[in-house]
């Protein structure tokens, strides 16, 4: 990363709050993997252990009224969108402070106020419900991008490539994306494409791609911020490829054995949060102390979270019934 470009293009203030975002992402998600292992958790258990700056990177380069449609590796997202700590432990220990007032669980869970739309876990799904979302901006002539993203082996299914072809054929302002942690489960790039960049698949549908270093939270807010402001100007939807590397295993029950150790030790090296640190500290924004700083206040933040979560009431047996269907349309 250029040091000129970032010093030119990204506030000071903004580097600060991303590289907060990252430490309460990291700390969160731990915490949630602690709970998941002590058996407090029920069902699955995502993480985005080792790709914290791609959530954090895209959503603070996005505007308050920009829509997201998230997948399982984004938790960066809920928490730059405003959702606490508290609300999202609440949610996965099954309460009614939960965004899902305990209707779900672990990372399925949206707020539409807040641009977040709740999804499911057909990955590469999302990516056709942001090129509606997207649709929807065109037609009404509102000045608003959606964004979505999916892992390497979303790229493969079929709605990945009805979202490609109709975002690009119609120039509809959504910035579409890959995650790509190398592993879809366990089956390695090499074994599901003949590419070796996922970014190639935007030439057959005429779209502009991009690489990007995923684990540089300043080159993923740069690169997003590009792709945003041409789909803002009508010049239609970007491919991002993130490279990046999964660190732990698809979810926490996996112990990722198919991955080489001598892989995860060389991306170990690559940490988003390490990675901060050294472009905080060349350009004087940040040292040690402070650092340490930042981690304990999201650790304290985390545990707030937790007895909040913990103090939460579970739901009433009626209130599954309520939320459900739609009583009036709203508009978002």
């Amino acid at each position: 990363m250029n040091l000129a470009d970032v010093t030119r293009e990204i506030k000071r203030a903004d580097l600060l709050q991303m590289y907060y975002y990252l430490r309460l992402t990291r700390a969160l998600e731990d915490r949630i993997t602690a709970l998941y292992r002590q058996g407090r958790i029920v069902g699955g258990c995502y993480t985005s252990h080792g790709m914290e700056a791609i959530s954090v990177g895209y959503a603070s380069a996005l505007e308050r009224d920009d829509v997201i449609a998230p997948f399982h590796r984004d938790m960066g997202v809920f928490l730059v969108r405003g959702f606490t700590p508290g609300e999202v432990l609440a949610h996965y220990l099954g309460k009614r402070t939960g965004p899902t007032r305990g209707k779900d669980g672990n990372v399925h869970m949206g707020d539409l106020k807040r641009g977040v739309i709740g999804f499911v876990s057909h990955l590469a799904d999302n990516l056709p419900v942001a090129t509606g979302v997207a649709l929807a901006f065109k037609i009404r002539g509102e000045s608003r991008v959606a964004i979505a993203g999916t892992g390497d082996g979303g790229t493969s299914r079929g709605d990945f490539h009805e979202a490609m072809n109709f975002a690009a054929v119609r120039k509809l302002p959504v910035v579409l994306f890959c995650n790509n942690n190398q592993y879809a489960y366990s089956t390695p790039q090499r074994l599901q494409m003949a590419i070796h960049d996922v970014v190639d698949r935007a030439k057959a549908y005429g779209m502009p791609g991009e690489i990007v270093d995923g684990n540089d939270v300043a080159a993923v807010y740069l690169a997003s911020k590009r792709a945003i402001a041409r789909a803002r100007a009508g010049e239609g939807p970007t491919f991002l490829e993130f490279k990046t590397m999964r660190m732990h295993g698809h979810s926490e029950h996996d112990p990722a054995t198919y991955v080489p150790r001598e892989l995860l030790e060389e991306w170990k090296k690559k940490d988003p949060i390490l990675k901060a640190e050294q472009l905080l500290t060349q350009l004087g924004y940040g040292d040690e102390a402070y650092f340490h700083e930042v981690g304990e206040r999201a650790k304290k933040e985390v545990e707030a979270g937790l007895e909040f979560a913990e103090q939460s009431p579970l739901p009433e047996g009626p209130e599954v019934l309520e939320g459900v269907f739609a009583e009036k349309a709203e508009s978002y």
